[in-house]
């Protein structure tokens, strides 16, 4: 569904867009310093408009330093460098077809491996 009308209508208005994301996500900040966010020790108010499903997750690391204001480097376009060893940016998939179920989960078949023998159940009358 995405961002709500008047959202929209502010982001046009009083925002300035700064980059999108590797999902579509668009990022703005406000375009005058009167804008200030009353809970942000006088930083400059910063959001995203969603494209797609409203998520929280499925914002990356280094546009989420800087919508905090962690970071005020606006990401580069594309995202930084990716090292050998780094995954790609996944949202939260709880709740959805792609979500982790381990072994012995009721919709991976209910049936895990038996019991090895190796564990020892912890009693409060033994030392």
């Amino acid at each position: 569904m995405g961002a709500s009308i008047g959202t929209r209508i502010f982001s046009w208005l009083a925002g300035k867009a700064v980059g999108r994301d590797q999902f579509g996500n668009r990022y703005y900040r406000s375009r005058s310093k009167r804008h200030v966010h009353d809970d942000s020790l006088r930083h400059e108010r910063r959001w995203v408009i969603y494209k797609g499903e409203v998520e929280a997750s499925r914002v990356p690391a280094e546009w989420h330093a800087w919508l905090h204001h962690t970071s005020d480097e606006i990401p580069p376009e594309g995202g930084p460098e990716k090292k050998a060893w780094q995954k790609d940016h996944l949202p939260n998939l709880t709740g959805t077809d792609q979500a982790y179920r381990p072994p012995g989960h009721i919709l991976r078949g209910g049936n895990r491996d038996k019991a090895t023998g190796d564990y020892q159940a912890w009693r409060p009358d033994e030392s």
